[in-house]
């Protein structure tokens, strides 16, 4: 479990392909320092279990499923990584809960600075539209595993703004229009959904 606060980026070294998955090596100066064999990264918000560790350098195995289903399949050499180590319990909460567990990729569809000058930037990310029931204004959204507050909302897209910090330290600072991005919806909307469903259908 994570809580969507960006702890550092990270480089891509090496992405060593295997029978339908891949060998990611990364540099992770921070999170890689105390990393053990087994614990779990937030690799641009797909939850990795490390493999291998030396001197602040992981590797994690991301089988097919997740090079499909998520911008992964794309990362090559030289990319940077939005990283962030699992929650402990009584950590705080600075984001929202994020599992790690991609629903779908969505597309950057514009950035816009606002005119009065303001340093944040608005951001319009196109989203499939079998999450858009999950997607609330002022709801949370994990967009590149960075926990971000929905703005506006729309059948088949929604808007974040991102402060200079955000721009500065996560990889959302780098994605240009026509990009794809890694989404996780709230789970607490699946939840309900989920329970809601299942209570109407028994009341029928």
């Amino acid at each position: 479990m994570f809580t969507g606060i960006v702890e550092e980026l990270g480089e891509l070294l090496e992405r060593r392909e295997r029978p339908d998955a891949a060998l990611f090596t990364i540099s992770a100066p921070l999170t890689g320092s105390d990393a053990r064999a087994g614990d779990s990264i937030s690799v641009n918000g797909v939850c990795l279990t490390v493999v291998d560790v030396q001197h602040a350098v992981f590797s994690a195995d991301v089988i097919g499923e997740t090079l499909r289903r998520s911008s992964l399949g794309a990362a090559q050499a030289g990319d940077r990584l939005n990283l962030e180590r699992s929650a402990k319990l009584g950590d705080r909460l600075g984001g929202h809960l994020v599992q790690g567990h991609v629903d779908g990729t969505g597309t950057v569809l514009s950035r816009t600075a606002p005119q009065d000058g303001a340093p944040w930037e608005l951001v319009r990310i196109g989203m499939p539209t079998g999450l858009a029931r999950y997607v609330v204004e002022k709801g949370s959204i994990a967009v590149d595993g960075v926990s971000l507050t929905v703005i506006e909302t729309g059948s088949a897209e929604f808007s974040v703004g991102l402060i200079p910090t955000t721009q500065q330290l996560t990889t959302l600072g780098l994605r240009r229009p026509g990009e794809l991005v890694n989404l996780e919806v709230d789970i607490i909307a699946k939840y309900v959904e989920r329970l809601t469903t299942r209570y109407i259908a028994s009341e029928q």
